[in-house]
């Protein structure tokens, strides 16, 4: 595009140069050159001079010559060219002996690289038909145009800023697509695993209840009232755990849709923790772990929702002991302090930890830390998008960090209630 409007303005230059080349000569076309003579006082001698035809230069003034050239540049649509003129005569040598120039002309006439020029010759005509006819001067008219390149630039500024958005909107419209492939390359993955799970989650323990209820078809079970109650109790905690899960599932899908209607109120953190550690003494007991708490927090009461807010809890810390490292037992530290408008609850523990990625992935929802080739540990992914949720839900923001191999910390932020 630039090459060609490059092209077009030397073309129109030219054309430009061409006529104002024939205006000169047409204009002197008329002249009468044995009054010009007499005028001189020339006829009586009959000297050289005589014989000598005036040039075209000579007959027209500088400000005649850049009067035409104005309007000519007007006519084939360069009103925004610059523009340096001369008129040179041929020397007997062959150099050019510039007769009028305009008032910059030398110095656009010296760079060459950066300006344009067109040459255009001019004959007298009134040398024709006269004593001195096949003696008439040659002259050469020079048009100088200086910064060719900026003039070809600033022409099609709104052109080339047109084609650069134009090129944007392509590579921008070129990234999202890219962009959305991987992503709904990475749900189409997500979706996979997370039916893979439910399946495996729901299976089991409907193996379980089928088992069970096989058992108590037995006669010497059904005659045990023992074994009977201990089947029962089999598909009961089965049918909690299915309970659960569907809970969970549900409740992430009316985070989504932010169907939830939380029942916020105050509510004392430290009791909060205190009540979630209790329910798994038994399991960390089993495990040979242990959970310390330093409640240093002097203001605890947040306006939350007491039963999203204990299960919030309850995920951070059961997964610090699903991730526990193996032959390691799990070690949690619980710490609340406080600062003028929040609470800040942390959550560490000396478990598997996670790589950059991982990190930067874990609330995302059906997300799961893979550890080795598979998932060893049971779950959908939901549980740490669903603390992400009820977290922003309750006002609040939540943070994590990990080193591999070493453990992880989650921060819970949450404003207070003033009174």
């Amino acid at each position: 595009m630039v090459l060609l409007r490059e092209e077009q303005i030397k073309h129109r230059v030219g054309e430009t140069a061409k006529l104002v080349a024939e205006q000169l000569v047409e204009s002197t076309s008329s002249y009468a050159p044995r009054s010009s003579m007499k005028k001189r006082g020339l006829i009586e001698g009959f000297g050289l001079d005589f014989f000598t035809v005036p040039t075209v230069a000579s007959r027209h003034t500088t400000v005649e010559i850049q009067r035409r050239f104005v309007k000519a540049f007007q006519q084939n649509d360069l009103k925004e060219v610059s523009f340096e003129f001369g008129i040179a005569t041929i020397g007997p040598l062959g150099n050019n002996i510039f007769e009028k120039t305009s008032s910059h002309f030398f110095q656009v006439f010296e760079d060459t690289t950066n300006n344009y020029f067109t040459i255009r010759g001019l004959r007298d005509p009134a040398s024709v038909g006269f004593m001195g006819e096949g003696m008439g001067v040659n002259e050469l008219l020079f048009v100088a145009v200086p910064g060719i390149k900026e003039i070809v630039l600033r022409s099609l500024r709104w052109n080339i800023v047109a084609s650069i958005l134009f090129t944007i909107a392509i590579l921008a419209a070129f990234y999202f697509t890219i962009r959305t492939m991987i992503q709904q390359k990475k749900i189409g993955e997500m979706k996979t695993d997370f039916i893979n799970n439910m399946t495996h989650e729901f299976k089991t323990p409907l193996a379980t209840i089928s088992l069970a209820v096989d058992a108590m078809r037995n006669q010497k079970v059904i005659q045990d009232q023992e074994k009977m109650h201990y089947f029962s109790g089999i598909i009961k905690e089965e049918n909690l755990r299915m309970n659960r899960q569907v809970e969970t599932i549900l409740k992430a899908s009316q985070f989504d849709k932010g169907e939830v209607q939380l029942n916020l109120k105050p509510i004392s953190v430290h009791a909060i923790v205190e009540k979630v550690v209790d329910n798994f003494t038994l399991q960390l007991e089993h495990a040979g772990g242990h959970i310390t708490l330093f409640l240093r927090a002097s203001v605890d009461t947040v306006e939350a929702d007491e039963v999203h807010l204990s299960n919030l809890l309850t995920n951070l810390i059961d997964n610090a002991i699903k991730y526990a490292r193996e032959q390691v037992a799990p070690q949690i530290q619980i710490d609340t302090r406080c600062t003028d408008q929040f609470i800040h609850l942390r959550v560490e523990d000396n478990g598997l930890g996670m790589n950059r990625d991982t990190l930067n992935r874990i609330f995302e929802k059906f997300y799961r830390a893979h550890t080795g080739n598979k998932h060893n540990v049971k779950g959908f992914g939901l549980g740490l998008s669903y603390v992400k949720s009820v977290t922003e839900a309750m006002g609040g923001t939540i943070k994590a960090e990990s080193t591999y191999g070493k453990g992880s910390v989650f921060i819970l932020e949450l404003p207070l209630q003033h009174s």
